[in-house]
């Protein structure tokens, strides 16, 4: 539905017409028997504008809601390029010019994460503090990773991208425009760098073919083969993570 992919549970049933409704699982699509598959499409491509915006509205408050339940403080850990890292309060140090620094300790004990994000905060840093610092600093990681693979896969796929946005989009992880303006979700940074990449191009095959039609994806598997896996990584939005994180927090 425009450049969200959107999966759906179809339900048949004794009804005169087709039915929408979207809840904490998702969309679900209500239809008569009688009715075909490609009615059913049709219905969806023209109520796509209301699915889109509800599925976002919905995934923002859950995203919210689970937010709320992560303890924002020394200690907290959270995914970080597929990985868990440990949230660490250190007011003696500035870090020079940034709030925060990433440390990675290879001699971590078994079953604790190797990375570190060392913050610039007292220890009586209220949560939302500890929120933003990290926010802050993830999203710089964000540009300056997504810059570097849009810069490594753009001459593979014969493209030029002009500008990079981050957006905290609720139902995509990315756009393209034709003008060569790249958006991508940087929230993306919680996923394994794998991932990243297929995200990224996706939006630059888009430069070549705004559709999704096969010659799209062609050229999106002749720079990542593999994309298929990563594509259903990315099906399950935040679910991958925020049960990570919260499985991290609850043995901490």
């Amino acid at each position: 539905l425009g450049d969200a992919v959107v999966a759906y549970e179809l339900k048949r049933g004794k009804r005169r017409t087709i039915g929408f409704s979207v809840g904490p699982d998702g969309l679900v699509v209500s239809a008569p028997k009688w009715v075909s598959l490609a009615d059913i499409h049709s219905a969806l491509l023209e109520k796509a504008p209301w699915i889109v915006r509800k599925l976002g509205e919905t995934r923002e408050r859950h995203e919210r809601l689970v937010s709320s339940r992560i303890a924002w403080k020394d200690g907290a850990v959270i995914p970080f390029l597929g990985e868990p890292m440990r949230v660490v309060l250190d007011p003696s140090h500035a870090f020079g010019n940034a709030s925060a620094l990433l440390q990675d300790n290879a001699a971590a004990p078994a079953g604790e994460p190797r990375l570190n994000l060392r913050l610039g905060l007292p220890h009586l840093a209220s949560a939302d503090q500890i929120r933003d610092a990290v926010q802050a600093w993830l999203m710089r990681q964000a540009r300056q990773i997504f810059t570097e693979r849009l810069n490594h896969f753009s001459p593979q796929l014969g493209v030029q991208w002009r500008k990079l946005s981050l957006s905290s989009a609720g139902t995509r992880w990315g756009s393209a425009s034709a003008d060569g303006s790249i958006r991508l979700n940087w929230r993306l940074v919680h996923f394994k760098p794998s991932v990243i990449d297929y995200v990224v191009v996706h939006e630059l095959s888009h430069l070549r073919v705004m559709d999704h039609s096969p010659r799209f994806w062609a050229h999106v598997a002749r720079a990542q083969p593999g994309y298929k896996a990563h594509h259903q990584t990315l099906q399950k939005q935040y679910e991958t993570y925020m049960r990570l994180t919260q499985r991290l927090l609850e043995k901490s």
